[in-house]
């Protein structure tokens, strides 16, 4: 390197699209990360409704990434289809899982951007574990209370392709602190996992009268959860959930049908500059952990076809 050029480290986030505009007489801010197409910041007037982190460091707990071609776990990174068994490689070592799809670490393309949308996109190649060739692509749209988010898949490849899908944002409502947010999740029926690996058991249990009863709202700082729920009441075919502030005021999590599991995960040592803060997370998915198995949500793409899906977060001030 010559001696008058400075040398400039790689952003682990990548490159940041950001995105400012008045949409119907509101302010917005969205930065999206290259990174795993993470969403890192979205600002309506001013107020926070996900909790950001800088660009200069990983996504904690992988926050705001696409989880594809599945979200969660899959157990031991085993799978079969059509009587061939395929080993994934293990990306959670702790508990032996397969965890969060294939491109939580990979650069996405821009491919469309205008003054209040950027579309980014990213393949998947065949590779070990997944034998299959997709090409995806995620567009987040400012609206007027937040953002929209589609993702399109399409298998280019000559075989049938197993696919589900999820994202990972923690949410906030504005300055006011997570752990005294309520989260809500408006679903009837809790995925029961192990307790040490978190992996299904195979029993999926009514919340009625238990402590995963979050329809009307559990304070965050009371919640122990990376519990996954199902059959998430759908009405004029969207499914809302998300967390509301003792002011009155929430953050809503709101998702097309494609999107019937949602994933909550509470902790308190999401990083920040001086230690550590609550958050909790709130995942859209279109099938629950180890889905490849059990077959539970998995959509089946032919060679040539194509899946989508959407969802979005706003404010409700």
């Amino acid at each position: 390197m010559p001696d008058d050029v400075t040398y400039v480290p790689r952003l682990p986030t990548g490159q940041q699209h950001e995105l400012t505009a008045e949409v119907d007489g509101r302010f917005q801010r969205l930065v999206i990360a290259e990174v795993g197409a993470a969403l890192r910041v979205l600002q309506v007037d001013g107020t926070d409704l996900v909790q950001s982190y800088p660009d200069h460091a990983r996504p904690p707990f992988c926050s705001g990434i696409v989880l594809a071609p599945w979200p969660n776990r899959i157990r031991d990174g085993i799978w079969e289809q059509d009587g061939v068994t395929h080993q994934l490689d293990i990306t959670e070592v702790d508990r032996e899982n397969a965890i969060h799809g294939l491109l939580q670490h990979s650069p996405y393309r821009l491919a469309e951007r205008d003054e209040v949308s950027v579309t980014l996109a990213a393949d998947v190649h065949p590779q070990r574990g997944y034998p299959f060739a997709l090409e995806t692509s995620v567009r987040y749209e400012l609206t007027g209370s937040g953002v929209r988010v589609t993702h399109v898949i399409r298998n280019v490849g000559s075989a049938d392709a197993p696919v589900a899908v999820g994202t990972h944002p923690f949410l906030r409502v504005g300055d006011v602190p997570t752990e005294d947010l309520e989260v809500v999740i408006d679903a009837p029926t809790h995925i029961e996992v192990d307790p040490v690996r978190l992996n299904p058991t195979g029993v999926q249990a009514p919340v009625d009268g238990t402590r995963y009863d979050l329809r009307q709202g559990v304070r965050v700082r009371d919640a122990q959860l990376d519990d996954a729920w199902a059959d998430a009441r759908v009405v004029d075919g969207v499914t809302r959930h998300g967390v509301q502030a003792p002011d009155g005021r929430r953050t809503e999590i709101w998702a097309d049908g494609e999107f019937t599991y949602w994933q909550v995960f509470v902790t308190p040592w999401y990083p920040v500059a001086d230690g550590h803060v609550w958050a909790v997370a709130v995942e859209p998915m279109t099938a629950p952990a180890d889905a490849f198995n059990s077959g539970d949500g998995l959509i089946t793409l032919a060679p040539g076809s194509e899946w989508s899906g959407t969802w979005g977060i706003d404010l409700h001030d």
